[in-house]
C-alpha cells in the first residue's frame, strides 16, 4: 500500500503550486498525455473522486462542452465544470441514477477507488480488487462501446484474474505505473482499457450494437 504523504514529495508540492487538490492528479495527467483518454466535449464518470484532483484534470481536458461527474462517499467541495454526488459505488441504486440523472453513457469511466487500509497486505489487496471489480462491472453498463476505462488496482492477490477479466471485456488493455506512483514506492498500477468487445463484435457483423450506445 502507498506510503504516507511526504511534504517534500515533488508531486505533492507541484499539486499545491498548481492549485490541484491531490498529487494523484498527476497520475491521470500522465495517462492522458500517453493515451488521450479524455476528449473535448466528452462525458466522464469519476469513481472515488474525492478530493477532486482527477475531476480537475478531466474538466480541463473535456472543456466547457464536456461533462464530468465525480462520485464518492465523501462530499467533494465544488469545482468549476464538475458535478459531484455523494454516493456509494456499490449501491444498487447508482446505476439507475447514472442513467436517469448522470447523463450516461460515458466516453470515459475513471476509477481511483481505494479501500481504507488495514495494514494487512492480503486484506488490502482483496479489498482493492473488490473495488476494481465493481468499477469494471459498472463501466460495462454505462460506458460507450468505443470509450475508455481507467482503473487503479494494487498488484498482488488475484491481480492476474482481474487483468484477464479486463482483457475479456476490452479490445485493448495497458498496464501503466505512473511516475507519481513510482515516486511513492506504491504497488498500485492503472489499467487503461479501450473499446469494449461488444463494439468489436458489432463492427465484425456478429452482433448488433445497442441502440443509443
Amino acid at each position: 500500500m502507498p506510503k504516507p504523504y511526504n511534504p517534500r514529495d515533488r508531486f505533492y508540492r507541484k499539486a499545491k503550486d498548481q492549485g490541484l487538490r491531490a498529487r494523484s492528479a498527476f497520475k491521470l495527467d500522465e495517462i492522458q498525455r500517453r493515451f488521450h483518454v479524455l476528449k473535448p466535449g466528452a462525458r466522464v464518470l469519476d469513481l472515488g473522486a474525492a478530493p477532486g484532483g482527477w475531476c480537475q484534470i478531466a474538466a480541463r481536458e473535456v472543456g466547457s462542452k464536456g461533462f464530468v461527474l465525480g462520485v464518492d462517499l465523501e462530499a467533494i467541495p465544488s469545482l468549476p465544470g464538475v458535478t459531484t454526488w455523494v454516493a456509494d459505488a456499490f449501491s444498487p441504486e447508482l446505476l439507475a441514477r447514472l442513467r436517469s440523472e448522470g447523463r450516461a453513457p460515458y466516453d470515459a469511466v475513471l476509477s481511483d477507488l481505494a479501500p481504507k487500509t488495514s495494514g494487512i497486505h492480503g486484506v488490502d489487496e482483496a479489498r482493492s480488487l473488490d473495488l476494481a471489480g465493481r468499477a469494471l462491472d459498472l463501466s460495462l453498463q454505462v460506458l460507450k462501446p468505443s470509450g475508455f476505462f481507467v482503473v487503479k488496482v494494487f498488484m498482488g492477490g488475484d491481480f492476474a484474474g482481474f487483468l484477464k477479466a479486463c482483457k475479456q471485456a476490452f479490445v485493448e488493455v495497458r498496464v501503466v505505473r505512473p511516475e507519481a506512483s513510482v515516486a511513492r514506492g506504491s504497488k498500485e498500477v492503472y489499467l487503461v482499457c479501450r473499446e469494449t468487445r461488444k463494439l468489436r463484435a458489432a463492427s465484425d457483423g456478429s452482433t448488433l450494437r445497442t441502440s443509443g450506445a
